[in-house]
């Protein structure tokens, strides 16, 4: 953590990291006196990053006692997967037609992650592959939309996507979805991009047993 980043900043930042890479897992208890031990801070930044992760759905405060880790429950599972759905089927109608910029980012993006799987990062493959989702997202122009899609990616996180980890086989159909999606965009073929990526994201929510599997 940066020396000179606030105080409220520095925490918010490792409280939000340990919940998302479940070092604090769903049903934990955080006391505000070890949170401000654990990254050398008084307790009323502790205060003000715990409001600001409650506000974010992923805490529960108890005046007195501690901020509770939320678990994951199947409705937040689902909510994720469609709404997730939602935004990057707008976001993939707004860019058509792509531009070139758009297109060759993209297409450096499937390069990286191929390259990854082929050398066994799997995690790092995992950050590419929500880099050329986020590419998407962020060329339709939609700031707000921007900000949610990285929230339920950050969501995804702590429910254990990162299944790369778990199930590589995954990793496989993500490279040959990106590969026809892109190619898609190439063609400015709206249907079929929409029908692609539709199908990447239930792929997600049948993992994630929050959609049936076809």
């Amino acid at each position: 953590m940066h020396p000179k980043q606030p105080a409220a900043d520095r925490v918010y930042g490792y409280v939000k990291q340990s919940v998302l890479d479940r070092t604090f897992a769903g049903g934990t208890l955080l006391v505000e006196g070890e949170i401000a031990d654990a990254v050398g801070v008084s307790r009323t930044p502790v205060r003000e990053a715990l409001l600001r992760l409650e506000a974010e759905g992923l805490l529960k405060l108890y005046p007195k006692k501690g901020a509770l880790v939320l678990p994951v429950s199947a409705q937040e599972i689902a909510d994720v997967v469609e709404t997730r759905q939602l935004v990057e089927l707008y976001a993939i109608r707004k860019v058509l037609p792509a531009s070139p910029e758009l297109l060759e980012r993209l297409a450096e993006l499937l390069a990286e992650q191929q390259s990854l799987v082929e050398a066994g990062d799997l995690q790092q493959a995992s950050a590419v592959d929500r880099a050329f989702h986020h590419a998407i997202v962020a060329a339709a122009g939609n700031r707000i939309l921007e900000h949610l899609y990285d929230q339920l990616r950050d969501r995804q996180l702590r429910m254990g996507v990162e299944v790369m980890k778990v199930r590589p086989e995954r990793v496989r159909l993500n490279l040959s979805d990106h590969a026809a999606i892109l190619q898609a965009l190439r063609e400015g073929d709206t249907g079929t991009a929409e029908q692609l990526v539709g199908r990447h994201v239930r792929r997600l929510g049948v993992l994630l047993g929050a959609t049936p599997a076809d």
